[in-house]
């Protein structure tokens, strides 16, 4: 994450002056570092014609989405790269646990490609297989193993979602993480969630009523994950002590601040968030959700969104009839995310053209299988 203080900014005010609806987003990314870029990635897509099908996240900058096919979050970008057999080459401008979602979704005759080997998830990383693997071993050992349901967040690498398979446990997403716990719930009296504890806890308490005390942390770097058997036993969400390094940094103080300095402006966040700042917003939802949500707003209202600054300063210049601002005073980009610009897009797009194939990312066939075993129960679930 790249975070850089600013001096307070004076929220009823936008960045441009002569409007007064501007767009309270701290910070601007730089421009591509060489104009003729843009005219390079243009000619090298063409060149490459239905060959190549580029998928853009959300939270990448303007100059990576402007030559995306499609755009969306981690799954819905996988699910679009399947969807498109022909495309003999899938750039993923993500992250690297995207790349590989959509390397298990995909046909062996697609290679995915990511433009950065660098581009990783800080959350995805806090679970680590040897550790999760570690952490079931010792649920075995306190007597509850059978009696727990691992359920692992999409942001997660591919051999987590492995492990959930082998296990009996399934993939979540943002959207549909109420509907795979009840699943869950089902088969078991325990969930083991992983890696995000925040996507846990808020949904286990506001979604389905779990009381907060019944949410423990499992911390995998202290022995039985710092927890006493009883607490294990008692513990209905055992949820590991992973996070967002860009949604764990909004607070519920500025949420009071904009409320007392923008009347009338509705709070947005995205359930990555900590439980005191989802506790204090209006609205909780996925990406898709936010999007959704700003867009079928009426003209005139205004929105403080709690998610990843590239998405919402887009949000912001594309509804210039609303006030978009974001709820930080600080920027704060996904730093691995930023990692996919332009010279990585051009440098990938022009090998490719050359008919040298960057970057692949190929997930092995046990991991690919049990992951889709994980996946695939996603996919059964209603809605």
């Amino acid at each position: 994450m790249t975070t850089v203080d600013l001096p307070l900014l004076p929220l009823g005010r936008g960045t441009d002056p002569g409007s007064e609806r501007g767009v309270d987003c701290p910070g601007d990314l730089p421009p591509a570092s060489d104009p003729a870029l843009v005219e390079r990635a243009r000619a090298a897509k063409a060149a490459l014609g239905d060959r190549v099908f580029v998928l853009g996240h959300h939270y990448q900058r303007d100059e990576v989405i402007a030559f995306a096919d499609v755009t969306g979050d981690s799954f819905k970008l996988a699910r679009d790269a399947a969807a498109r057999p022909e495309a003999e080459f899938i750039v993923f401008c993500g992250v690297h646990f995207m790349a590989e979602s959509a390397d298990i979704l995909t046909s062996e005759r697609q290679r995915v490609i990511l433009p950065d080997l660098a581009a990783g998830c800080s959350m995805a990383d806090m679970a680590r297989l040897a550790q999760v693997e570690a952490a079931w071993a010792a649920l075995e050992a306190a007597g509850i193993a059978d009696h727990v349901v691992p359920v692992t967040y999409m942001n997660s690498s591919a051999d987590i979602k492995a492990f959930c398979g082998r296990h009996g446990g399934v993939v979540c997403t943002s959207s549909n993480a109420e509907t795979v716990l009840r699943w869950a719930f089902d088969r078991g009296s325990k969930v083991l969630f992983l890696p995000d504890q925040h996507l846990g806890r808020n949904t286990a308490v506001l979604k389905l009523g779990i009381p907060l005390e019944r949410n423990v942390v499992w911390n995998p770097r202290l022995p039985s994950g710092g927890l006493t058997r009883a607490e294990l036993a008692d513990a209905t969400m055992i949820l590991w002590q992973g996070h967002c390094s860009v949604h764990g940094r909004f607070s519920p103080d500025t949420i009071d601040e904009l409320r007392a300095e923008i009347p009338g402006v509705q709070i947005l966040v995205h359930p990555e968030c900590r439980h005191e700042v989802v506790t204090k917003a209006d609205l909780v939802g996925s990406t898709e959700f936010i999007i959704k949500t700003v867009a079928e707003a009426p003209a005139g209202s205004a929105w403080a969104i709690g998610t990843e600054l590239n998405l919402v300063k887009r949000l912001a210049a594309e509804h210039p009839d609303k006030r978009v601002v974001f709820l930080d005073r600080t920027v704060c980009y996904c730093s691995t995310m930023n990692r996919i610009d332009l010279p990585h897009l051009v440098w990938t797009l022009e090998s490719l053209v050359e008919g040298v194939v960057v970057n692949t990312i190929t997930v092995d066939p046990d991991t690919e299988r049990y992951a889709k075993v994980a996946l695939d129960r996603m996919l059964q679930l209603p809605g």
